[in-house]
């Protein structure tokens, strides 16, 4: 629901009056404070969690998309032999724009996330590998295979295809699980200020039966409510996103060596996002308040 600039000041300003039929403090004052500061400070987790693996699946698919990988496995006395053959081979296979052996310290760095950095790749019977630049529409590569398994029959070509598409599905689903875990968090927030509303009407119906009787509206009664219940709204949810924002700051940041679980944060202009969480809780509280309001007061006509 929209608000505009009367109802802003409104809710500011407030009435004196009016605002006697609302407790200032009590359970329903800390139980909506509480939880719209704990779901504002889920709501940042579930921002940073949707951005980074954005970030992640967008970086999978660029980076992987245009590379490929050739492994040799051959005895030693032809590895060479092939290994001329199969660069011949791609350097006149349309669509490659390069392609180069890795050197043993390149791969002895792809293997020492699980053998160590001490591996002697030159003494193991590890199979050659060579880069492969992809450009424009890419290379065929049903018919780059077929020609490596006349020419160089100790040649496997791995596209990343198998398993490059599931890392960026699961990266994109996480991505969604994110913004679904905010609505859910916003309908949640809106459940619970709801019912602290609905009590507080309840615990105040003598001070509304009396406000009645001297010719208050119900929507002038309503307002009080929805004013302290948005404004509470709001402070906690200014409260959950700061506590949120450092927690979010103290996780590791990006690393190689980590992957995936480093560099969960924000980053750049994303350190912004989290701010428009909390005028989105007083909005919900401002909607949930109002609803839950004039429904209990037309129950207790």
């Amino acid at each position: 629901m929209k608000l505009d600039v009367k109802q802003i000041s409104s809710l500011i300003v407030g009435d004196p009056q009016a605002d006697r039929a609302v407790p200032p403090t009590g359970f329903t004052a800390r139980l909506t404070v509480f939880t719209s500061a704990a779901m504002a400070f889920l709501a940042v987790f579930a921002l940073a969690l949707s951005l980074a693996t954005g970030r992640l699946a967008d970086r999978w698919s660029d980076e992987l998309a245009r590379t490929s990988t050739l492994r040799i496995s051959a005895p030693a006395d032809q590895a060479d032999a092939q290994l001329r053959a199969a660069i011949t081979v791609l350097q006149t296979t349309p669509g490659v724009a390069d392609a180069r052996p890795l050197t043993p310290d390149e791969q002895r760095a792809l293997l020492e996330p699980w053998f160590g950095p001490d591996l002697p790749v030159e003494t193991l019977p590890i199979p050659q590998l060579i880069e492969i630049i992809e450009e424009g529409g890419g290379y065929d590569a049903t018919g780059l295979r077929a020609r490596l398994q006349a020419e160089v029959p100790g040649a496997v070509l791995d596209d990343h295809t198998r398993w490059r598409e599931p890392l960026v599905a699961a990266a994109n689903r996480l991505r969604s699980l994110g913004w679904i875990a905010i609505l859910l968090i916003a309908a949640s927030t809106a459940a619970m200020i709801t019912l602290a509303a609905q009590a507080a009407l309840a615990a105040n119906a003598q001070v509304i039966r009396v406000m009645r009787l001297v010719g208050a509206r119900d929507t002038y009664i309503a307002k009080a409510f929805v004013r302290r219940f948005t404004l509470r709204a709001l402070v906690g949810a200014a409260a959950g996103v700061i506590l949120g924002l450092v927690a979010v700051a103290l996780l590791p940041s990006a690393d190689v060596a980590g992957g995936f679980l480093t560099g969960l944060g924000f980053q750049g202009a994303g350190w912004l996002l989290p701010l428009v969480i909390p005028p989105l809780a007083g909005g919900v509280a401002f909607a949930a308040t109002r609803s839950a309001a004039l429904r209990t007061l037309r129950e207790q006509s």
